[in-house]
């Protein structure tokens, strides 16, 4: 299972797992001793605190994936920057976000073709929890972007 979490990102850590129902959960943290600050890009391994973020990503065998991420606040260590602390940041997730890039590509491409009322019925059955307005939402942005 450890595999499946590095296929995400390579830098994370499982650290458990458990498989309830329809759900498999994932509990990760980073496995990096120096992050570096998305607003100076200095490298820092000195930690501020840690906080849970939980998410959705895609489904494997047809079971629902949540992912709890153990997720570290460092210091920055550089004197110049105006931020003091920073959020560990990956590549497969927006800040604040809920689900997956690559999830949220799964939804708008499985929406595109039917109304998201009935696409928000199909993927709470077999993908992940999403509602008609959160389809609606990606959607907008999706042609906004264009």
């Amino acid at each position: 299972m450890g595999e499946l979490i590095k296929i995400l990102d390579a830098k994370l850590f499982l650290e458990k797992y458990e498989i309830n129902d329809n759900v498999i959960t994932f509990y990760v943290k980073s496995n990096t001793t120096k992050v570096f600050c998305p607003y100076c890009n200095t490298g820092s391994e000195k930690v501020h605190s840690q906080y849970v973020r939980k998410f959705q990503d895609l489904a494997i065998q047809g079971k629902k994936t949540i992912i709890i991420l153990y997720n570290r606040k460092m210091f920055c260590k550089n004197p110049e920057c105006k931020y003091t602390t920073f959020a560990e940041r990956f590549d497969f997730l927006q800040y604040k976000a809920k689900k997956t890039e690559r999830l949220k590509d799964e939804i708008i491409r499985v929406s595109l073709n039917q109304s998201s009322v009935s696409a928000s019925k199909y993927l709470r059955k077999s993908v992940a929890e999403v509602k008609k307005s959160t389809i609606c939402n990606y959607l907008k942005k999706m042609y906004n972007n264009k």
